[in-house]
């Protein structure tokens, strides 16, 4: 059909059939305006419903048995014929805002072969924490990549591509269990020019402090990883051996953060052990400021009161 634009959306879906219905509509309801999608659903889980809503939908589904959301992404990804490929986790919603400024974009713009948008941070039922973030992306490619490396993590789902990017980056790294949504996007940066519409396109769900500790270990590792081997050959992008650590501890402050305040939640639910291991993590992430910490207002400081019984529960996080 003339004026027709056409997206392939990659969605990964692993044993969550409710959330995946509400990713999809929220796909499908932006389906106006000339633009009409290939939804492909990836599923490396095991329920048998994850199948029928994906064609419900009229999506094609695809199975993988390896673990793992690349896998997921890499197998749909492949399959996908659209000249554009915008992707949506299984957990996430679409908003009303997004797909339309992105192609947008990259119609006017044909140098031009990814585009971030803005997401909100939200608790499971979807109720608003933070954002719409980034405020802005930095302009030319030093000061985006820095940007990129310093702590700001693109959500994929707020994310569209051209295709050709599977020629020239390739697919998801499926030996990083974690962060290899930030490593693509990190590949594709340091080849093309990226743009970036200030719309809060994606509702990110947050799972609930202090029940994913080891999973944010696991992935505390991949994006040291993902971080040398991306920022080592454009080093060159940092004014001087400081900036550059200074990007490397952005990146690990995340972490940081989220171990500070579920120790926190884990010593005012009295899980004196869980509390004491995620001070600890704190500390091996970052010494330096988890020795501030330790010894300033902080809910580090109060986490190790109320474990050791100094203080009463109750503190709030800093």
């Amino acid at each position: 059909m003339t004026g027709v634009k056409r997206v392939s959306v990659v969605v990964p879906s692993r044993d969550r059939p409710e959330l995946l219905r509400e990713a999809l509509q929220s796909i499908r309801a932006l389906e106006k305006d000339g633009v009409r999608f290939e939804i492909i659903v990836g599923d490396n889980g095991t329920s048998a419903d994850t199948r029928e809503i994906a064609e419900s939908f009229d999506a094609i589904y695809l199975h993988t048995s390896t673990s793992g959301a690349a896998a997921a992404r890499n197998i749909a990804m492949a399959a996908a014929t659209a000249e554009y490929i915008a992707f949506l986790d299984d957990d996430d919603v679409w908003t009303a805002h997004h797909i339309h400024g992105h192609l947008a974009l990259l119609a006017a713009n044909p140098d031009m072969d990814m585009v971030l948008g803005q997401i909100i941070n939200t608790d499971p039922q979807r109720r608003p924490i933070y954002g719409p973030w980034p405020e802005q992306l930095p302009e030319g490619r030093s000061d985006r990549l820095k940007f990129m490396m310093s702590g700001y993590f693109p959500q994929i789902g707020a994310t569209v591509v051209r295709a050709r990017v599977r020629e020239s980056v390739g697919f998801f790294n499926e030996d990083f269990i974690g962060g290899q949504d930030w490593d693509w996007q990190l590949r594709i940066a340091r080849k093309h020019r990226v743009g970036f519409v200030r719309q809060p396109c994606v509702l990110f769900s947050q799972r609930e402090t202090g029940s994913y500790d080891g999973l944010q270990l696991r992935r505390a590792k991949f994006t040291r990883r993902i971080f040398w081997k991306n920022a080592l050959p454009e080093w060159r992008v940092w004014a001087s051996p400081i900036a550059f650590a200074r990007s490397y501890f952005g990146v690990t402050a995340h972490y940081f953060f989220y171990f500070s305040e579920t120790a926190l939640d884990h010593a005012n639910k009295g899980e004196r052990m869980a509390a004491l291991c995620a001070i600890w993590h704190a500390f091996v992430l970052f010494p330096s400021r988890a020795l501030r910490k330790l010894l300033s207002d902080s809910s580090l400081r109060d986490a190790l009161a109320v474990t050791l019984g100094r203080a009463k529960a109750g503190g709030s996080p800093s």
